[in-house]
Order: C-alpha cells, then structure tokens, then sequence
C-alpha cells in the first residue's frame, strides 16, 4: 500500500470556534495501526448524525476497524442532529485541512451539499453513507459529482417496509388486511419519501392502510402513536414503523396482541424481538459493514485506486433487507436501540 501522508490538524480562523465547541462532543480519534511504509496516516473525518445516537455509533464502530486495519485515523465531529450546524462543521474541515477522507450521514440532504462540493474541490475524499445528498430520494447514484454513495435511499427503504408487511398480511390471513404506519417526522423531507414508498406499496398489494400517524423514533412516542392507531382501529393487522417506536408500540400492545409488528432497523433488541416472535420482521442493514465499507472506499480512492461509487447498503447483505426470521439466521447485529 502507499505510504499515506498526514494532514497537520491546525484550525484557523472561523473553524476554531467550532473546534471548541466540538471539543466535548467528539469520540477519540483512532490511534493509527502500523504503516510498513512509514509512519504516516490518513486522517478519516466521519460526520456521524449524533454521537449519542445508537445508529450512528454503530457505523462508526465498522469505519473505526477499517481506519486501524489501513493504517488510518479516525474521528467522530458530533452534530447532534443539527443540520446546520453540521454543514458548518464540514465547511470549517475543509477551510482547516483537517481531513483527508470526510464519511457524512447527512442530517439535512440540502444544506450540506454546498460544503461536500467545496470538499471534493479542495482534494478531500467524500463518502456519503447511509443518507442521500441531494434532492432525490430514490437514487443510489451519487448526486454530489465525485463523491461516493453508499446510501440507503429513502424510497427502496419504504418499498421494503411495505413488502414485509404485505407478507405479514399474508401471515395474518385477513381480508382486507388492516395497516397502520407510524411515519417518522413528518417535517423530514426524506421521511415523507419513505411514508408515500410504503403507502403505495401495501395498496398496490391489496393491503388497507387506515391509519398514518407520526411515530417518530422513540419507545415513548411510539407507544402514543399505537395507541391513536388501536382506538380508532381495534382490529389492525400490521403495524410498521421505526425500531425504537415499535418497541414502544409492543409494549403497549402487550403480550397476547395479534397485531404483526414490522420495525424499521436491526438493533439488537429488534434482532431479538423478532426471534422471540414478539414481532413479524425488521428492516435489517448491517451497519457495522456499512461503515466499514464506506472507510474503505474512502481511503482507496484517496489512494487513486478505481473503486465502486454507488451502492445499495441492502445490497450488502444476504437478505436484502428483509428481516423475516428465516433471513435472520447467522444476523449479527452491533448496535443498542
């Protein structure tokens, strides 16, 4: 491998004001593995949604192994789910040179598209994971011209979603087959994607959703949202929304519910409540892959090698995505809700 050249990590100017507040809010860097061509590194820059957020530290977990085993480092610059904020931080890395290679889950597809350019102009390698940059939300394709995409696009999510609630009406052997669908925030551009994906889906089955209503990505929200859904509709069938909300909405259902349960996200208590029979299915990436892949792409195109530039996370396992429990067999997963 060629010997990697190390970015001095100096902030300048506007960058030092978001230096100090990142100061208290970013994970350790990696410390560099042994170069057998020397002692220089790349510097990894991997701007996650939140450093508190389960998802994301999971990702980070998989870039972290691929940096140490290419003789790289790797740092966390936590946004909080700020999107603003985060197209700053992005802004003030390529004004101080602090990173060779930037991985980015967008937390807003539109206002971080600008900074990623002046990125990829300034020489710095760019992997967008998990969330698309740029308006379009079924696309794999990179929509920031010279980065890599290694996303989850928000409409194949949705279509999955819907196709496992169609086999869970399968399973439920009702005709009609009641749904309801606990979006996430319905403020997010790419969340109404993913809603009218999954919609259009289960009524192209045959399925009837009677109910939409926003769940969000919390026990506590989800568990509300279960209960507009079961007032209004006590004889629902299926019920698909995010992971974390789901657990909510089981809970709330209680144990001897014949509500099928589909959960969006493969931690490792949505792995277990679908092997447990709790629920139906889950939407199950594997996220410590995907961040994996995502550093190893990022340093062999830094590197000048040809590497692959669009993929389909779903693509990367076995499944496809469909976390029935058949599909689950040999499913590791690597996160905490």
């Amino acid at each position: 491998m060629p010997a990697m050249k190390r970015k001095t990590l100096a902030l300048p100017g506007v960058a030092l004001a978001t230096a100090a507040l990142l100061a208290g809010c970013t994970a350790p860097a990696t410390e560099p593995a042994p170069d057998a061509g020397g002692d220089e590194t790349l510097n990894i820059g991997f701007f996650g949604f939140a450093a508190a957020n389960s998802f994301a530290q999971g990702v980070y977990d998989g870039v972290e192994a691929a940096a140490a085993e290419l003789g790289a480092t790797s740092e966390f610059v936590d946004s909080n789910f700020d999107g603003q904020l985060q197209a700053q931080q992005v802004t003030d890395a390529v004004t101080s040179g602090q990173f060779d290679i930037i991985i980015i889950q967008a937390n807003d597809n539109l206002v971080v598209q600008k900074p990623l350019e002046d990125a990829i102009a300034a020489g710095i390698t760019v992997v967008i994971e998990f969330t698309a940059v740029g308006p379009d939300f079924e696309t794999v394709e990179p929509q920031v011209p010279g980065a890599i995409s290694i996303v989850d696009p928000a409409v194949v999510n949705g279509v999955k979603l819907g196709e496992m609630g169609l086999l869970a009406c399968e399973e439920a052997n009702a005709d009609p087959c009641k749904v309801g669908y606990m979006e996430g925030f319905r403020a997010l551009p790419l969340d109404n994607a993913r809603t009218k994906a999954v919609v259009d889906t289960l009524t192209a089955g045959g399925a009837e959703v009677v109910a939409q209503v926003e769940g969000g990505y919390a026990a506590d929200s989800g568990q509300a949202a279960f209960q507009d859904i079961i007032t209004a509709n006590p004889d629902v069938n299926v019920v698909i929304g995010s992971s974390q909300a789901i657990g909510g909405a089981s809970l709330a259902a209680g144990p001897d519910s014949p509500v099928l349960f589909i959960g969006n996200g493969a931690s490792r208590q949505a792995v277990e409540a679908v092997r447990n029979g709790d629920w139906f299915a889950i939407y199950a990436l594997d996220v410590y892959l995907n961040g994996y892949t995502a550093a190893e792409l990022g340093i062999n195109k830094h590197l000048g090698e040809d590497v692959e530039v669009a993929i389909a996370e779903a693509d990367l396992t076995p499944s496809k995505g469909i976390g029935t429990l058949a599909n689950l067999e040999g499913f590791e997963a690597t996160y905490d809700d």
